[in-house]
């Protein structure tokens, strides 16, 4: 551990982010976890990255916000991969990022499987712009459709994926299965059952399974959703089988070794806690796990000044300025040297003289100020290390502040720590908080640096 007691336990491996983009056989990148944690940030920052040491790299996002796309200086994403300028070539690397169109990539498959007679009846159809515009499990099951196609196109030798954000590890573990039995040929003789039984009968059976299916389909009422699902199934009879085979070829692409996961988590309780969960499902799944990267960790450039002491040095700087209160009000001697008005810090100011060489006061011994060798005797420096009201009120509230953001660090340490205790094989990367937003190449850049800082290194 070291002295900050901040970076990561030395039970916890390190994440080798460098060495998972530079090896040739890392051929997908698969970044996964709760909503609100970093992943599309995380998956923009690889790329940018990886095409900077020499990969060709596409970035595939799921995200319905762009931020990518204005991370990246790129106008708009959509289902074409759009090459991104500002990044160095030098390596021989680059970069296209895309954004996923769940209808339009449905729309390909059938048009990439089907006369084009029969792609325009089944495009037409009512019930196939339900499914494909809006069926649980569609958009999971089209991204990894997306990643299937450009793995097979081998124009890039990295693909990075930003997943859906979901609730649970199963979403999108289990939606390419779901929507691949949805379409497979057995439910699909089932579902027209209904049309060989006729009448009411028929029509009370088939409205009782399609609300067992999905809500948006209840939206298509009476007889004319039969029709239009007849008309559906007789247009795409010979494509069931081919969604089944490819969202089993697809999870296969998952479970290869040329693949990596990365969960991506926040320091925060129920961040880790599914975090946790995805790394057990994944193992149960046999997905091949690169390690966890913990996104906007806090640090503290004084973080041998602990809470409690910033906060006793605090409560030493009040008192004293309770206790000199009446005595200022009958006498405020000022002199050139002491001037309460100069700004906190500059020469000559009474907090000037109380601070160490990090910026914080020097109070560590919880008195309110310090001999320094060479200085002033103890009592000609008496009313020298006195901070004036002004400057003891800014030292005292800092001291607080700075007390705040160690109580923080110290509850997130807790909470990573809690979670390499049960994972303790799973390589970690800690990623620094940025004083801002990332919205530039030049964000992402600083993210990917982080990314790869050893435990205790500083990116000065």
């Amino acid at each position: 551990m070291t002295s900050d007691d901040t970076t990561l336990d030395a039970s916890a491996p390190w994440l080798e982010v460098d060495a998972l983009i530079d090896d040739p056989r890392t051929r997908i990148v698969v970044c996964c976890g709760s909503g609100g944690v970093g992943k599309t940030t995380t998956a923009a920052a690889l790329g940018v990255r990886a095409a900077e040491r020499g990969r060709k790299v596409v970035v595939l996002t799921i995200d319905p916000a762009r931020r990518l796309a204005q991370s990246m200086g790129i106008s708009e994403l959509d289902n074409v991969p759009r090459p991104v300028k500002g990044v160095d070539e030098a390596a021989g690397g680059e970069l296209h990022a895309m954004m996923l169109d769940m209808k339009r990539t449905f729309d390909e498959i059938v048009e990439g499987h089907a006369d084009a007679e029969r792609a325009r009846a089944i495009l037409e159809n009512p019930f196939y712009q339900s499914l494909s515009a809006g069926f649980a499990g569609t958009q999971e099951y089209m991204a990894m459709e997306k990643l299937g196609q450009l793995r097979a196109g081998d124009a890039w030798d990295l693909i990075v994926v930003d997943t859906p954000p979901s609730r649970s590890a199963l979403d999108f573990l289990d939606a390419p299965k779901r929507l691949g039995s949805f379409l497979d040929g057995k439910f699909i003789r089932v579902l027209m059952a209904p049309a060989k039984v006729g009448g009411r009968a028929g029509m009370k059976f088939l409205n009782v399974g399609m609300s067992m299916m999905t809500g948006t389909l209840s939206k298509l009422m009476g007889g004319q959703l039969l029709r239009d699902v007849q008309t559906f199934v007789a247009a795409m009879d010979t494509m069931f089988g081919g969604f089944r085979t490819r969202a089993d070829a697809t999870y296969r692409l998952l479970q290869a070794p040329g693949t990596a996961f990365l969960v991506v988590a926040a320091p925060e309780r129920d961040a880790l806690r599914e975090a946790a969960y995805f790394v057990e499902r994944l193992a149960a799944e046999q997905m091949p796990l690169a390690g966890l990267v913990l996104n906007r960790v806090h640090g503290s450039g004084a973080a041998q000044l602990s809470a409690e002491r910033a906060l006793a040095a605090a409560e030493a700087l009040t008192e004293d300025l309770a206790d000199r209160a009446p005595e200022d009000a009958e006498e405020a001697p000022q002199g050139a040297d002491d001037d309460p008005n100069s700004p906190p810090g500059e020469a000559g100011s009474p907090l000037a003289e109380n601070l160490g060489p990090d910026g914080i006061v020097d109070l560590a011994d919880g008195k309110t100020g310090s001999r320094t060798p060479g200085g002033p005797s103890p009592a000609a420096a008496e009313h020298a290390t006195s901070p004036s009201a002004p400057a003891a009120q800014l030292a005292a509230g800092l001291l607080r502040l700075h007390a705040e953001r160690m109580q923080v660090l110290a509850r997130e340490r807790r909470t990573r720590d809690r979670f390499t205790a049960l994972h303790p094989e799973v390589p970690v990367a800690e990623v620094a908080a940025l004083p801002g937003d990332v919205h530039d190449l030049a964000g992402l850049r600083a993210i990917g640096d982080r990314l790869t800082l050893r435990p205790g290194a500083t990116d000065d």
